[in-house]
């Protein structure tokens, strides 16, 4: 509980992990730097499966990744938003994907100017293929976990996602809860 400050001084108590004025950044313990260096390996590790197999880029993959998890047409600009993918990147690899006839583009009946996004049945296809490859790799990475680990891990990441507002589970997205 914070101290009661008089009008004369303030006291603050000091956070125990509050940094030091002069600290050095040690890289290796920040964790901005160690999670984007785990997301940048795990992303590229998946990429493997994807790249090599269905010569789909990681931008293709997240626009197949997102259609498919809801089951249902969605926009470009909702899975640039689930994604944190910029909106030109998306674009283009919608374009890729529009001319492989994975996805493709259906009016939104409440205003035609807009369209949504559904894979073909050759997306689908490809998607049903591909899901249980990364769901075996997902399995491989987090196999130096116990169970319990995984599930305090998928906690924790579950409260810095909430502090960042980012979008937690996939029914906060939009997608019916898996069985």
């Amino acid at each position: 509980m914070p101290k009661a400050f008089s009008s004369k001084t303030r006291t603050v108590p000091r956070r125990e992990n509050a940094p030091r004025k002069g600290a050095r950044l040690d890289l290796f313990r920040f964790v901005p730097f160690r999670l984007n260096r785990l997301a940048a390996e795990v992303s590229a590790s998946l990429s493997e499966e994807y790249q090599e197999r269905y010569a789909l880029d990681i931008p293709e993959w997240r626009v197949l990744a997102t259609i498919g998890f809801r089951n249902e047409a969605c926009s470009a600009q909702y899975i640039a938003h689930c994604t944190r993918t910029h909106k030109s990147t998306i674009s283009r690899a919608v374009t890729a994907l529009l001319a492989r006839q994975l996805v493709e583009r259906v009016a939104n009946e409440d205003d035609r100017r807009e369209f949504a996004l559904r894979m073909t049945r050759k997306g689908t296809a490809l998607y049903e293929r591909l899901v249980p490859r990364l769901l075996r790799k997902e399995q491989e990475m987090m196999s130096c976990l116990t169970a319990t680990e995984r599930k305090d891990f998928a906690r924790l990441l579950g409260k810095i996602e909430n502090s960042l507002d980012l979008v937690p589970t996939a029914k906060d997205a939009g997608a019916p809860d898996p069985d």
